[in-house]
Formats: structure tokens, C-alpha cells, sequence
């Protein structure tokens, strides 16, 4: 069975913090991708787990990815009981300004065959 979620924090190219809920058995980093004012793209990881696996994950995955000032909420909830699933990414607007200002999140796992 694996260990309750843990929290931690981040922050983006723009200097925006997020909050992290995430499980400690699964998760390895989540980096976040903009496109910058110049028009370049930027990534940065905005969290790596600083602790290593202890046990092997459970099928269930649950990530949570929150920012107050900007509004944004995402909770990717996922059953992965065959442990197949090494990389999740989601792109998103930030609420209140469509097609001016997107992110992406790219979650990636721990490496599975250190079980």
C-alpha cells in the first residue's frame, strides 16, 4: 500500500508559486513550460521529490498542482494498476486570460525498476 500524499511548493519562469500535493512513491519531478514575453518557450522544473522511494507505489496516482493568485487547480487522479504510465502531461489556460496565457505541466515518475 502506498504512503499518504505529501505537499510541496514551486515556482515558475513568471515568479508565480505553486502548491503541490503529490505521492511520494511515484512522483520524481513536475516542470512547467511557457512560452516567455519574447515569444521563446521556457521550461523549469518547479518540483522535484526530495525523497526516494520506500516502497513500491499503489495503482492509484493522484497529483494536485494549485496556485491562489493565479486561480489555476488541477488534480489529475488516475488507476494505473499495471504501473505502466512514466510521464503525464497537461497543458492549461490560466483562468481569465484565454488564449493569452497557457502552461504546461509535464509530471514524471520514479523510476520503476528501483522496486
Amino acid at each position: 500500500m502506498a504512503r499518504h500524499n505529501r505537499e510541496g511548493s514551486g515556482t515558475d519562469q513568471r515568479g508565480v508559486r505553486y502548491r503541490i500535493g503529490y505521492q511520494p512513491d511515484w512522483l520524481r519531478q513536475i516542470k512547467v513550460t511557457r512560452v516567455l514575453e519574447n515569444g521563446r518557450q521556457s521550461t523549469k522544473t518547479l518540483f522535484r521529490n526530495p525523497g526516494d522511494r520506500e516502497q513500491p507505489p499503489g495503482s492509484h496516482v493522484r497529483t494536485r498542482i494549485t496556485t491562489v493568485d493565479r486561480k489555476l487547480q488541477i488534480e489529475i487522479d488516475l488507476d494505473d494498476p499495471n504501473g505502466v504510465v512514466k510521464r503525464i502531461v497537461v497543458e492549461a489556460e490560466v483562468p481569465g486570460r484565454p488564449g493569452v496565457d497557457r502552461v504546461q505541466f509535464t509530471i514524471d515518475e520514479l523510476d520503476r525498476t528501483a522496486d
